[in-house]
């Protein structure tokens, strides 16, 4: 997996770390720091914490994936945090994952439904909670669906395929 600083460094090429740091208001020596490895435990390292590290620890301390996803929406996508592998779970897996699936969906049907049946019409914050619902249910159905890609539902003796 890459390093932030690599991600970081790769995006900054795109426009020139000096352009990045104008356009953010800050020094370009900080926007090179941030592209270089950081090592906390090495102090002669030359990089710096960047805003990547920063946003990792803070879902790490918070247990809130809603800041990534949050991220990921301000740049037009969605995040879908990758499916625990727990292979003796699978058979029951199968059919709680599709059960949460249509439970999902039918949650997102019942709000449009509550705040039609309410005047008729979908108001701002009815709509927010409409694409909270649909923000879930992106989310479930990946999960369901690399399950299903990473043959994690495979119930046969064996696990190999016909």
């Amino acid at each position: 997996m890459e390093r932030s600083d690599e991600v970081l460094k790769r995006a900054a090429s795109r426009v020139g770390v000096k352009a990045l740091a104008a356009e953010l208001r800050l020094s370009p020596a900080l926007v090179y720091k941030w592209c270089q490895p950081w090592d906390p435990g090495d102090p002669d390292s030359s990089g710096a914490r960047n805003p990547l590290d920063r946003v990792v620890d803070i879902v790490r301390l918070t247990g809130e994936h809603d800041v990534v996803n949050w991220v990921c929406h301000q740049v037009g996508g969605f995040f879908t945090p990758n499916p625990e592998v727990k292979p003796e779970h699978m058979s029951a897996a199968l059919l709680h994952g599709a059960q949460r699936l249509v439970k999902e969906f039918s949650d997102m049907l019942e709000e449009v439904s509550r705040s039609m049946a309410d005047d008729g019409a979908i108001e701002p914050r009815e709509a927010a909670r409409i694409r909270h619902h649909w923000e879930t249910l992106k989310r479930v159905a990946e999960e369901f669906v690399v399950s299903c890609e990473r043959g994690l539902f495979d119930q046969r003796e064996n696990g190999s395929p016909r």
